[in-house]
């Protein structure tokens, strides 16, 4: 009030030492007093939308009567809420007579800690260790999760994924196939091994790209690209529906595609041919002839692309045979993509759709360095492929404006890129 002296609190410096030693030391018992501090301010807010809720639900405010009560407040119950980062709140939770009351400003019971021990489970499988996340949740949600409930979960995950990469491919027809092998630095038995990946996208008929392959094998042998396509037939897939596979010149692929699909044609990635023609010229004829093979591939039709391979040949044939030669081997299979509709042709040319989702296991696997084992790399790719499928959702093969200058440019460039 005006004229009050101010209240002086008095404190000695020994004391306010004594208390910055106090947090230099121990840190974490500071913190700990800021959080259960804040577990009672949110455990009160909480508990008041709730009675705020049920004031909605019921119609009428506390204490307010009405002639017809159908149904009226009836107290509350005690219950403690988990939430990240601060651990368990207090709340009360109001309750009607009639019980029909549901609150949606928390969860049911435990499902977050059932959501948590699930993404525990994940960490688990991707080799952070037992005491680490007991630690993690601890910090969480105020309880140590056990080693046990930790194994559960992991079992119960590994076993939803192995549904999932199992699954019955009746029902979708698969018209196109993408084909590639992603490695791994894998811990198998105590060592280290350098473990292939395979990996196939498959491409309905309304143009939705799905993963519908992942299977460790050696991505350069034929075998394990045999067992993975009679595998995709195994769970039911319409093998004659297929009509295309996009690849690279991984040995062994494009035959074995050829004989597990004989209806389907092979389209090679053009990026790569490129790459493979380019090693073999000198620096100064590089963009001379990334931009002749370029007008081949950006021909009007096919029968115009043989027409410009000729006249590539004739020009390039007397200072770089081996580039000419190493083009003329592949030339057929990187103009399939000409036998289909023309509004899929950008999709088509090369094998960029599995390229960008190899390179986003890479990427969401990089902090790890090494995977812990065959199911954490199922597990993790798995969760990154059912993500990237809802992104492809929005973005299906044959609905790309492919004339857009900018999108045209964009795919241009990858055919001057250096080995």
């Amino acid at each position: 009030m005006k004229g009050e002296a101010p209240i002086k609190v008095e404190i000695s410096v020994p004391e306010v030492v004594q208390v910055f030693k106090e947090i230099q030391e121990q840190p974490g018992k500071i913190m700990e007093m800021i959080r259960v501090d804040m577990r009672g301010v949110v455990g009160e807010y909480l508990s008041k939308l709730m009675r705020l809720e049920l004031t909605r639900f019921l119609g009428r405010k506390l204490y307010e009567r009405v002639k017809a009560e159908p149904n009226h407040r009836n107290g509350s119950y005690p219950r403690r809420f988990t939430l990240k980062g601060i651990g368990e709140v207090p709340v009360e939770v109001p309750r009607d007579r009639k019980g029909e009351y549901q609150t949606r400003v928390i969860p049911k019971s435990k499902q977050y800690e059932d959501e948590l021990r699930q993404d525990i489970s994940v960490m688990f499988l991707s080799g952070v260790s037992t005491r680490t996340l007991s630690m993690i949740s601890h910090r969480l949600i105020g309880r140590k999760i056990s080693p046990g409930e930790v194994s559960r979960a992991s079992k119960e995950l590994v076993k939803s994924i192995e549904s999932w990469r199992n699954r019955s491919l009746s029902g979708v027809r698969y018209k196109y196939l993408f084909c590639d092998g992603v490695y791994f630095e894998m811990r198998i038995a105590r060592t280290i091994e350098k473990v292939s990946v395979l990996v196939v996208i498959g491409v309905t008929e309304s143009g939705q790209k799905q993963v519908i392959g992942i299977q460790s094998g050696d991505k350069e042998s034929a075998s394990s690209w045999r067992e993975l396509f009679k595998d995709l037939k195994r769970r039911e897939m319409d093998s004659q529906a297929v009509t295309l596979g996009i690849m690279d010149g991984l040995p062994g692929l494009e035959k074995v595609f050829r004989e597990e699909f004989p209806q389907g044609k092979v389209q090679r990635c053009q990026v790569h041919v490129v790459r493979n023609v380019l090693a073999k010229v000198p620096q100064k004829l590089k963009q001379n002839l990334a931009d002749d093979i370029r007008s081949i591939f950006y021909a009007s039709g096919k029968e115009k692309a043989l027409d410009l391979s000729a006249k590539f040949t004739e020009r390039w044939q007397k200072d770089v045979p081996s580039a000419v030669k190493c083009l003329q081997n592949s030339l057929g299979s990187c103009l399939t993509f000409f036998d289909f509709p023309e509004e899929e042709w950008i999709s088509l040319r090369t094998s960029n759709v599995i390229e960008r989702l190899n390179k986003e296991f890479k990427r969401r696997t990089k902090p790890m360095e090494i995977v812990a084992g065959e199911n954490a790399c199922y597990t993790l790719l798995a969760f990154i492929s059912i993500k990237m499928e809802l992104h492809w959702r929005s973005n299906p093969v044959g609905k790309v404006r492919y004339n857009l200058p900018s999108l045209r440019s964009l795919i241009e460039g990858d055919f001057t890129q250096t080995p």
